[in-house]
């Protein structure tokens, strides 16, 4: 996919009180980013942000914080930040990968993931964000009941998605592949501008939540 460069976009992110610039000076210390003890949500690949600006306005007890590492498509959420001024909302404009780096270990209590880049070439397994690697790399972040919501219309990426979690210290606490006509994981759903497009298109959106194993063997000090 070729993204449409927005010559505004990085000044105004970089302007932003609401994208944090230097995200690692604020490892372990986040809740006096928000000043406040408020859990830590936090959104990997928010896109244009309306997840989690929705979401932020309908709980304003949890702190949010998106990451996008693409400019261009992060300034729809910013400018809207920009306009409402949500305290409990923060983004990043950085890499996934780099999460350890941004969270102290157990800082984050839950981790959305919406309609990920799905990475199709077999090559490029470990960089889908519900790949045993980015799990391992969630499980340093997440408290010890956090949890990883995870949503895609995308079969042939969530069957894998799935597959990945039994080599992972989580395991699935809920599923569904058809979220929609679900009632009971389909209460108090927000929807993201892919699902809402792709399920007018008549796709079903599939779904799990994992929790932590505990089971799982404790990796080496």
């Amino acid at each position: 996919m070729r993204l449409r460069n927005i010559p505004r976009a990085r000044d105004t992110i970089e302007a932003s009180p609401f994208v944090v610039q230097k995200p690692e000076e604020n490892k372990g210390n986040w809740k006096a980013v928000f000043e406040n003890e408020h859990p830590v949500y936090l959104e990997i690949g928010t896109g244009k942000g309306r997840f989690i600006l929705e979401l932020a306005q309908l709980h304003p007890e949890i702190n949010y914080i998106g990451i996008e590492k693409y400019s261009s498509v992060l300034l729809r959420g910013v400018d809207r930040q920009n306009e409402l001024q949500l305290p409990n909302l923060r983004f990043i404009r950085g890499e996934a990968e780099l999460i350890t780096e941004y969270f102290a270990e157990g800082e984050v209590s839950r981790i959305y993931l919406n309609f990920s880049d799905p990475w199709p070439k077999k090559r490029n397994a470990k960089r889908r964000l519900p790949s045993k690697e980015f799990l391992r790399r969630y499980d340093v972040i997440l408290g010890n009941s956090g949890t990883i919501e995870f949503k895609t219309d995308n079969r042939e990426l969530f069957d894998f998605a799935v597959e990945e979690v039994p080599f992972s210290p989580f395991v699935i606490d809920a599923i569904t592949y058809d979220l929609h006509a679900d009632p009971v994981m389909n209460e108090g759903n927000v929807m993201t501008e892919y699902e809402e497009r792709f399920s007018a298109k008549g796709n079903k959106i599939n779904k799990y939540i994992l929790k932590r194993n505990p089971d799982f063997p404790a990796a080496e000090s």
